[in-house]
């Protein structure tokens, strides 16, 4: 089983058509990314048609990627932007619920004491346990990350590793993951040179791949290789599309191959 993010050309707009193509393709799952950084709120209508293309293209949805907001922003210090924030990621959360997921990925300020967000999470537990969805939150800032995740319960906060933004220097990122294994439960996985987030395919820069296999192997994670990939920064057109997704399925298969054998 292998996913991959439903954003790989576009963010915004009809996703049907590469829902169409990552169905061909093999791909059983989708990392949902649609909107990811709007303020978009889905209509019940719209997740409605969702489900339907879903299920065209014998397709899961295994997560989504919420939205901290351009205005409905989670961690604004206005009162009135925080709580639209927690409305449209209350909304990210009722997607995913109905079409049969359980983790909405999130971005959070780098300030560890940031109180709006606090306050944000407060309020989104009881909703979130009542749809048993679960926030993970992208490695960013990883002590802003650990402190939120010894504040909170492993039923309701986790760990989204995103390999890109852990492989610039500063970050660390292997290095935190391991320390923060038993709370993944996402994954955004894609390659770079270190010199910045780029969203290339796996094995086209320098993650060490190995290694990272190896700490998932002995983590909490136990969910399908999800691949958040650039087709345009992976050296693809919408003329190769499908060649895109066809070595896409490849490298995530060799991947998944790499886990087993430290399982």
């Amino acid at each position: 089983m292998l996913s991959i993010t439903t954003d790989y050309a576009r963010d915004v707009g009809d996703p049907s058509p590469y829902l169409k193509r990552i169905g061909e393709a093999g791909f059983s799952h989708i990392h949902w990314c649609h909107q990811w950084n709007t303020d978009f709120l889905y209509s019940k209508w719209e997740i409605e048609q969702i489900e339907i293309w879903l299920k065209e293209f014998g397709l899961k949805l295994l997560d989504l990627h919420g939205s901290a907001g351009k205005e409905k922003a989670w961690a604004s210090p206005w009162e009135y932007q925080r709580l639209s924030g927690v409305e449209l990621v209350k909304n990210r959360i009722d997607m995913v619920a109905y079409l049969g997921a359980d983790v909405v990925i999130m971005h959070v300020p780098a300030d560890p004491d940031s109180i709006p967000i606090r306050k944000s999470l407060d309020e989104l537990q009881p909703y979130a346990r009542e749809r048993n969805v679960r926030i993970a939150i992208e490695n960013g800032h990883f002590p802003t990350i650990s402190k939120l995740l010894s504040e909170y319960p492993p039923d309701y906060l986790g760990l989204c590793y995103d390999s890109g933004h852990g492989n610039v220097p500063e970050a660390q990122g292997l290095d935190n993951l391991e320390k923060l294994k038993d709370r993944l439960i996402s994954v955004h996985l894609h390659d770079n040179d270190a010199s910045g987030d780029q969203h290339k395919m796996m094995f086209m820069g320098t993650v060490d791949w190995e290694r990272l296999a190896n700490i998932m192997a002995h983590s909490s994670y136990k969910k399908p290789v999800s691949m958040e990939l650039s087709m345009g920064r992976s050296g693809f057109t919408e003329e190769t599309e499908m060649e895109f997704l066809a070595k896409a399925f490849e490298t995530g298969t060799k991947f998944a191959n790499m886990i087993e054998k430290y399982r």
